[in-house]
């Protein structure tokens, strides 16, 4: 017997952390409180606690909790995981870094790409320190993985991207003319807020998950290189200790914060300085919905979610020198908080989710 077929269903490639993809789910999940959310991995403590609220439904992979605790080894797994999936419903999104958009889908598939697999296409900056073994296992693994990426690329029926840079890597590497449809940014500047004990107003925040290629140690450095101002660091990963014991005495790492304290850190701070290679660029829209402008690298998505003297300063390499020339620019800028907070509700929940529903309902109809 064939079962009924669902309405929407939405796809996702693993939920173990909490980023800006996360956040698309939910926010489609939000939308569409009826559909499944299908991911190889799901681990509810270390992703937003809202994804409890929701059908999730895992693949085999799951059942082995290393690699729900580090999804990196997955990686080579999650290509013959996906393409084992059968979505039975009339419109599939995939949310997808490189591996969701290889799910089969028995009605219309929407690929929502938050960029081309990075370990595939960016291989050396993303896994950079993963170590020699790694590499030689990605190198020999990698040909046959493009083939199946580009396979699962074109066998959607509409690709939508979060950013002007990640609709050129797709039409480079898939040949796919991508819409843009900006993420959604629901950080609320008027919720309740919680301090920190013992840290005062004043400093530059950096917000970040500590990978290689976030580039948070040179950040740390061009620190070094300005005693007399402070920097606070927000986030965890692989390098925390690594940054922990490079950085100089005018750091604070925070380490994971709550929703109300991070809202804090952006009320307090002067501004943000966002060093990583970002396909989107989340935290100065996060950072705008708060009035703070932002030094940012001259990268990626960064291009769509900072504004050049309207909203924040760029630096052209993430090394110390350059990010601590941005910073003292920055600093000695005249910022109009009311425009820097009108940037930011470019990029509001509402806006996304009326496009994407919009894009929904396009596909429903070509049934």
């Amino acid at each position: 017997m064939v079962s009924p077929r669902r309405s929407l269903a939405l796809v996702h490639d693993y939920l173990t952390q909490r980023g800006g993809a996360e956040r698309v789910v939910l926010a489609l999940a939000a939308a569409y409180p009826s559909a499944p959310v299908f991911t190889s991995l799901y681990d509810p403590e270390a992703t937003f606690p809202d994804f409890a609220d929701h059908d999730v439904r895992t693949l085999p992979l799951d059942r082995v909790a290393l690699l729900r605790a580090h999804h990196r080894l997955a990686l080579p797994l999650l290509a013959p995981a996906f393409s084992r999936l059968s979505v039975n419903a009339e419109v599939a999104v995939c949310s997808s870094s490189g591996w969701a958009h290889g799910a089969r889908v028995e009605g219309r598939k929407i690929v929502y790409c938050h960029t081309p697999a990075r370990w595939l296409y960016q291989r050396d900056r993303y896994l950079q320190g993963g170590g020699p073994v790694a590499a030689a296992a990605l190198g020999a693994l990698s040909p046959i993985l493009r083939r199946w990426d580009r396979r699962a690329a074109h066998s959607a029926d509409r690709y939508v991207v979060n950013s002007h840079e990640v609709q050129r890597r797709v039409s480079d590497l898939y040949g796919i003319d991508a819409e843009v449809v900006p993420p959604p940014v629901a950080i609320d500047p008027d919720a309740a807020a919680e301090g920190v004990e013992g840290l005062s107003p004043g400093f530059l925040l950096c917000v970040s998950r500590l990978l290689p290629y976030k580039n948070v140690e040179a950040v740390c450095a061009a620190f070094a290189l300005m005693p007399e101002r402070r920097l606070v660091v927000v986030g965890t990963g692989p390098l925390a200790d690594q940054v922990a014991a490079t950085a100089p005495a005018n750091v604070t790492l925070l380490g994971h914060v709550t929703d109300a304290t991070l809202r804090w850190l952006y009320q307090a701070a002067t501004g943000l300085v966002a060093p990583s290679y970002e396909d989107f660029g989340l935290t100065p829209v996060e950072a705008a919905a708060f009035g703070r402008p932002t030094a940012a690298l001259r990268f990626g998505g960064y291009l769509d979610t900072t504004v050049e003297e309207e909203t924040g300063v760029f630096f052209d390499e993430p090394e110390p020198g350059a990010i601590a020339g941005a910073v003292e620019r920055l600093s000695r800028g005249s910022w109009d908080a009311t425009a820097i907070r009108a940037h930011a509700r470019r990029f509001s929940p509402e806006r996304f989710l009326e496009r994407m529903e919009a894009v929904v309902a396009e596909e429903r109809a070509r049934l």
